[in-house]
């Protein structure tokens, strides 16, 4: 894996008010799943299922404003990310929960870096 940022998530306190916000101003499909509570962001051309299909963009998600997801987040991709939760609690960065199964797709985590920013970690299935 090459580290590389795969996903942003966006918290709002109004779901209906924020996906109208970003669909109106940028075009992009947002699709709530409720079930979930949790909004789908593409932002360009993608298959039902899978990554977007043109180099240069990504997708993301749009949540409620709480826990760690209360501004933007940035999701970077690793091999496993128990082993990056480590390097990132040696190099001075603070766990923020364990790693969470996403459906059978993957894993995912948080943690907040020696500046205090919060960064989400993906791991595939």
């Amino acid at each position: 894996m090459s580290s590389r940022v795969v996903h942003f998530e966006i918290p709002y306190d109004d779901g209906n008010r924020a996906r109208k916000f970003y669909a109106d101003a940028f075009g992009w499909n947002v699709m709530p799943m409720p079930e979930m509570n949790y909004t789908m962001v593409s932002t360009g051309p993608t298959p039902e299922q899978g990554p977007p299909t043109e180099p240069g963009f990504i997708n993301g998600g749009m949540t409620e404003r709480t826990g760690p997801v209360t501004v933007p987040v940035i999701t970077v991709a690793v091999d496993d990310i128990d082993s990056t939760l480590d390097r990132v609690e040696k190099l001075g960065g603070e766990r923020m929960g364990e790693k969470m199964p996403v459906g059978d797709m993957g894993f995912a985590a948080y943690f907040r870096d020696t500046e205090g920013n919060v960064t989400g970690l993906w791991q595939n299935a």
